[in-house]
């Protein structure tokens, strides 16, 4: 599944903001190339500027340093080559399932016909034929963000950038959509850049998980998932990842912990 080419190059990737009189480095030097084809899930303390990352390939966010590329060109702000997944669904509440996907296509200047088959080939992808007609205040919470999935992936775009999707989810939906992630990714093979707070999630869903330092973030290590898919998560071979995974993200917090309560 995973290409042999660079969908993703960044390289020395810096971002700082002025906050008030002073200025906060969320990013310092970072470096990652992400493959054609291949999850890559970002892990780090909370404001280690992981969002940040996702923001800045989605070009929503200007890097203040550094080379970011996607298929050797620079991304210079937003494209239809990138979709994004968020956390809060962002859905339209007045547009129908069907409308929702339809947006991208729509703004593009599709034909109605063409937004029609766009649409109903994802609802079909993602699991919600029947629904079509629906609003999004008749949908639960795992409806709602497949339509998000299927309204980023309208477009066609290249990389999929996925903001926490499954945070607000409960445990039994979020393991759902994860495994619908992945069955929608096998028949896309897009290339996935995924944030998450959860270390089950990454190993479970990631070909390679980024663990980033604290604020200003950078690339801690990067582990590589070498586990077949669809993965056990009671395995040995599960728990071993998760267990390295959580070793490193423990010595990061007590990293962090430590800056914060010396004197200097």
């Amino acid at each position: 599944m995973v290409g042999d080419e660079v969908s993703i190059q960044m390289r020395n990737l810096s971002k700082s903001f002025v906050k008030g009189k002073r200025s906060v480095i969320a990013l310092q030097g970072f470096d990652i190339d992400i493959m054609d084809g291949e999850i890559m899930c970002l892990l780090g303390p909370s404001g280690c500027g992981k969002t940040t990352v996702l923001r800045i390939v989605a070009g929503l966010e200007t890097p203040t340093d550094g080379k970011l590329l996607l298929r050797g060109k620079p991304i210079t702000g937003p494209g239809p080559d990138r979709g994004m997944v968020f956390q809060e669904f962002a859905l339209f509440p007045w547009r129908t399932v069907r409308r929702n996907i339809e947006f991208g296509p729509e703004v593009k200047g599709d034909s109605s016909e063409q937004r029609e088959q766009i649409s109903s080939r994802y609802v079909e992808l993602v699991g919600l034929k029947g629904f079509e007609d629906a609003h999004p205040k008749e949908l639960s919470g795992g409806m709602k963000q497949r339509v998000g999935i299927a309204r980023a992936l309208a477009n066609d775009p290249s990389v999929l950038l996925m903001d926490e999707p499954f945070g607000s989810l409960d445990a039994q939906t979020r393991n759902l959509m994860q495994k619908e992630l992945l069955r929608i990714w096998a028949a896309t093979k897009k290339t996935v850049l995924f944030v998450t707070h959860s270390v089950d999630e990454a190993v479970f869903l990631a070909d390679r998980i980024v663990v980033m330092t604290a604020r200003p973030g950078k690339v801690r290590e990067m582990i590589e998932v070498d586990l077949p898919r669809p993965r056990d998560r009671t395995s040995k071979e599960f728990i071993s990842v998760r267990g390295r995974v959580l070793t490193e993200l423990d010595e990061e917090f007590e990293k962090a912990r430590a800056k914060e309560l010396s004197p200097d």
